[in-house]
């Protein structure tokens, strides 16, 4: 048995962290997933040129991982972590630092071994209507939908060429990253969902951008075909909070694999818990 926990979406709310870190006391599982946007929402850093901010990390996310390592002993569980769209990218270094520690490993566009597992992360998103761009690439080609605001506009709290924004895809960056892995045993920690699931079903119904219908699923089409061709064990999303509300299931299946979204639009904790061995009887509670 390789007990996992997911939870993504926290935006910073130390009373869902608290819930979490309190569950996996009691429960100690052999690996927690954190889907993204995990810290207080990216527009408090965008408020200052120097992107300032409460620093969430070091006064309390890190040490409260490291009250709860020293806790468990050798029952804390490997965390494996990715950022989303609302996390400031400037914060890379603080969770880097982290994981060369031991407390967490940041595992955007890495893969790592978990017993006869492997687990993958990718962070990035398609265009979205929001400003912060550290987490935005175009999805298989320079389009974008109506409403949306290209990668190469808005804003960024680190740098990146203009050839990066421009050129590329989440199509080609999941193509690298998995190269030619056997996918049957793997685990991929995405921010963004598929497209056309049960897991991208965003409130647009009834909403137009001068006259064109908006398309309420805002999920990726990289990561969608990615998943048919490849059919990875298990893969995780966040990003669209109401997606479960609007299409009545936090999962999804895409051939054999299993699909689970960490993302919830109440105040609760939304956590899914799910076996390795047995991912079909994974269960999600709202704590």
């Amino acid at each position: 048995m390789i007990g996992c926990f997911f939870a993504s979406d926290l935006h910073g709310r130390k009373n869902r962290y608290e819930k979490l870190f309190n569950e996996i006391g009691d429960c100690k599982p052999r690996a927690v997933f954190l889907g993204g946007d995990l810290l207080p929402s990216g527009s408090v850093y965008l408020k200052s040129a120097g992107f300032k901010g409460q620093d969430f990390i070091a006064d309390y996310l890190a040490p409260e991982f490291i009250r709860l390592k020293e806790l468990l002993g050798k029952s804390f569980p490997r965390v494996f972590l990715i950022f989303g769209n609302d996390d400031g990218r400037f914060e890379e270094k603080k969770i880097t630092k982290l994981t060369a520690e031991g407390i967490l490993e940041y595992i955007h566009n890495q893969k790592v071994v978990l017993d006869d597992y492997t687990i993958y992360g990718y962070a990035y998103i398609p265009p979205s209507p929001f400003l912060l761009k550290d987490w935005e690439r175009y999805d298989v080609s320079r389009y974008f939908d109506p409403g949306c605001i290209s990668p190469e506009e808005g804003n960024r709290t680190v740098n990146v060429s203009l050839d990066e924004q421009r050129y590329s895809t989440i199509k080609k960056d999941l193509e690298m990253l998995a190269g030619s892995d056997d996918l049957g045993r793997a685990i991929f920690l995405f921010h963004t969902p598929p497209h056309g699931t049960k897991l991208d079903r965003a409130g647009l119904d009834g909403k137009y951008i001068e006259g064109v219908p908006l398309d309420p699923h805002v999920g990726s089409i990289a990561v969608r075909q990615f998943i048919e061709s490849r059919q990875p064990l298990v893969t995780l999303h966040g990003h669209v909070h109401e997606s479960a509300r609007l299409s009545g299931s936090w999962q999804d299946k895409i051939g054999r694999t299993f699909m689970f979204s960490g993302a919830h639009d109440g105040p609760e904790l939304a956590l899914v818990r799910f076996d390795l061995e047995n991912p079909a009887a994974a269960i999600r509670q709202l704590l």
